[in-house]
This record gives C-alpha cells, structure tokens and sequence, in this order.
C-alpha cells in the first residue's frame, strides 16, 4: 500500500489496513503492528502451520514482505525496540550498553574547580549504571489475578508501576512502567492532591488494563480512602472522584520509604531499603514490643491482655472461609465474622477489611442476600374481567382555538378494544 507523504492519518489508516487483512487470525496466531507484525505458537509443527496460513493471506492480499528483514523459527527476537521471548519482555541490550561503557567522570563543567573523584565516588557511579541497566522483565497480564498499582508522586513528576502477584506472599512482577512531570498549576497542589493525581494519571494511562478489574492501589497517604467519601470536596477532587468510580479500586497505605523506589517493590533482591528514614525505624521498633516470636508462631499481645496468634497472608483465605461458612459458621456479616475470628485468638492487621472483602466476592451469600420483600416485588394489581365497551377512560380537553364554534374535545376510550372517541363541544359544561 503507498500513500502519499506526510499526511496525519497515514499511521492509523495503515493499521487498519493490515487489521482488516489478518482480522481472523489477529490474537490467535500473530499480532500486528504497522507493517510489523509477528506470527507465534507453543510448538515447531503449530508454528509451520501458522505461518502457512499467514504467508497464504499475503499472497491473497499480494502483500510483499521484504525478506532481508524477515526471521523465521526464532525462540527470540526484537519486536518494537524490546527483547520478547518466552520470560517476557526485556529491554535490548544494545540500547543500554551505551550506559554500561560510560568512563569514570575526569573534570567538572566549571572552570578553576577542584575535582575528586576517588573510590566512594567511583563505586556511586557503577551503582548508578547497574540500576539504570538492570531493569525487571516485563511480564503479560494475568487476567484472573487482581492487578497491583503503585503510584507516587514529587514536588514535580508523577510516577507509577503496574504489576501483578501469581500467589499470595510472592514476589510481584512488572507489566509496565509510567511517568510524566507535572505543569506549574498541578506543582502548586497539596500533598494529598498530589497523590491523588498520580492514581488518576496511572489509571488513566493503563486504562485498557484495568477498565472491569479488580484493582489494589498503594500510595502513600491512606487518607485517601477516606477523601473519596468526603462530602465537601474541592470541585477538582468531586471530578476525580467521579472518575475513579468507574473502576474497581481498592487503596492500601504504602509507606513513603517502601514506595520512593518504585522497583523495590517489584523485581528488587531487596527486602528493606537501605535509606529507611529514622522515624520508620523507630516507629518499626515501638511497635516491636507488642510482638512475642515462639517459632514457629508469632504473637501480637494487646492492652487488654489477650494474646492473639499471627497469621500469615497465605492462610487468611482459608481462615475466612472456615469462620464465615464451615459448619457452625453460620454465614455472618463481615463484622460479626471478623469478630469471630479474634475471639478465637487469631489476629492479622486488617481483619475486618478483610473480611469485608472475602464476604462482599463470596458468592453464595450474595445470591442469598437479594431477599424478595415488598420492596423488591413486581407491583400487583388486580387483573379486570370485563367484554368490549364495559369500561371506558373519559377526558375532557380544552380550551382550544375556536373552529367552527367549537373549542372543547370529550375524549373517550374503550379499555379492551382501545376504540376512540372524541366529541367536539362547544362550552365546558354542555350536554
């Protein structure tokens, strides 16, 4: 297909070409994008036939592939400027080996300036390099797993992470990466507005992944949970809220240490950054004292001197589900069962949110709740047994302009048949 040059349309109109020539066999066996497009299966023999069915559609088309720039039975390759193969996506190589082979810093920009740039220095830099060259894999998106949003925001920039967890206590995995600085209208915002703005700007940007999934949002300020049901909003936030209500979010508090570099969280060897404020480690160490370790069991003693056993993210489902509907459960609200659970000496930071949660998706008591009372019930009304011309409907209409000496209609109707009658009058009160 030729076009001519420089024309605005010419990306999308081409796209739409190819769509329409591979529309059957778009996802299934190849994906196309521009005059890119790349052809896939599990085994060797699935991907002859594949390819079969696609070189078969050019010739159909009398589409011409330029066979310098064509690979064929390839476990990996670089598709749009990344690495794709069976561990996901990568970032090429030779795009980042410009970084790796960078020389140690020799002078500074300004002149008649002492420089040293001894060992501390040099060991800071080859950290500098290792970080912007030892980026995660990227990852396709679970459908059935619950997506992970991480989002954080500056004095000037904005910044989020989507990923995603196979399992309960596993270590997340990136699917993409998002950025963008803020103008000097939004730099001016408070701190909260800030935070909110990075959830905003994040859910729109992975829109296409998130529009009908279940979301778990991490940012910084937990108050932000309950600036989504404030009533008295700045008209600026009543619009965001609006905007957040069309996805199915769910905000939890990420400290500011944990979520300042987004990659530790995902993809990071790390388990605790090393530049943790000093309050966090205070506060980490007041609250240690309410902790008794009795391996392999940890408890969590309280005030009222009750001592209640920890449990861990990968049983809390289980606990839930033994509380809420075992035998003798009795299938509770999510308050009475996230009491149940402490009165029997078992304790995990949010139980009640929790049990909301596990309650709210539990299948069976939401079909059970929708009771059919009054409120819910079709409005009867008694049925009329009656023959043709046995009830009528009568109204009376008017003044209209006169016509002929008339300006009043007696409008009648038959119930059964639907038969009309009108009677033109000259006076309301005739007869």
């Amino acid at each position: 297909m030729r076009m001519p040059f420089g024309l605005c349309n010419t990306s999308s109109t081409f796209q739409r070409c190819m769509t329409s020539i591979f529309a059957d066999l778009l996802q299934e066996c190849m994906e196309v994008f521009m005059d890119d497009f790349t052809v896939y299966a599990n085994s060797f023999e699935a991907c002859l036939g594949n390819l079969s069915k696609v070189l078969k559609r050019c010739i159909d088309t009398n589409l011409v592939l330029n066979f310098e720039k064509c690979h064929f039975m390839v476990i990996e390759r670089i598709v749009l400027g990344h690495l794709v193969s069976n561990r996901g996506i990568e970032v090429d190589k030779s795009k980042i080996d410009i970084i790796s082979s960078l020389p140690n810093p020799t002078s500074m920009r300004e002149k008649d300036v002492e420089f040293n740039f001894d060992q501390p220095y040099i060991e800071a830099f080859q950290e500098l390099k290792n970080q912007f060259t030892s980026v995660p894999i990227l990852r396709a998106p679970n459908w059935d797993v619950p997506f992970e949003l991480m989002c954080d925001a500056s004095n000037s920039a904005l910044g989020a992470v989507l990923g995603q967890r196979a399992g309960v206590g596993q270590r997340g995995h990136v699917i993409s990466y998002a950025s963008r600085t803020m103008d000097s209208a939004q730099q001016n915002y408070t701190t909260i507005e800030k935070e909110l703005l990075a959830i905003v700007f994040a859910l729109d940007k992975f829109r296409a992944y998130l529009l009908g999934s279940r979301i778990i949002v991490f940012s910084d300020h937990a108050t932000l949970r309950y600036l989504l049901k404030k009533p008295d909003a700045k008209p600026r936030l009543i619009r965001w809220m609006l905007l957040l209500q069309e996805f199915n979010i769910e905000i939890r508090d990420k400290k500011g240490v944990m979520s300042h570099k987004l990659y530790i969280f995902y993809g990071s060897k790390k388990d605790f950054p090393l530049e943790a404020s000093r309050l966090y480690k205070e506060k980490l160490q007041s609250g240690a004292k309410y902790y008794i370790c009795d391996d392999p069991y940890l408890w969590r003693l309280y005030s009222d001197k009750f001592i209640y056993r920890c449990i861990p993210n990968t049983e809390i489902n289980s606990v839930l589900q033994f509380y809420h509907s075992a035998s003798g459960g009795g299938h509770h609200g999510s308050t009475q069962t996230a009491r149940k659970v402490l009165d029997y000496g078992l304790y995990w930071p949010t139980t009640f949110r929790d049990a909301y949660q596990f309650i709210s998706t539990y299948d069976k008591c939401q079909k059970a709740r929708v009771a059919m009372n009054r409120r819910h019930e079709m409005p009867q009304q008694p049925i009329l047994f009656c023959e043709v011309f046995d009830v009528w409907g009568i109204d009376f209409m008017g003044p209209f302009p006169i016509s002929n000496g008339y300006s009043y209609i007696l409008l009648v109707v038959d119930y059964v048949s639907k038969w009309v009658e009108a009677i033109a009058t000259k006076t309301n009160d005739a007869k």
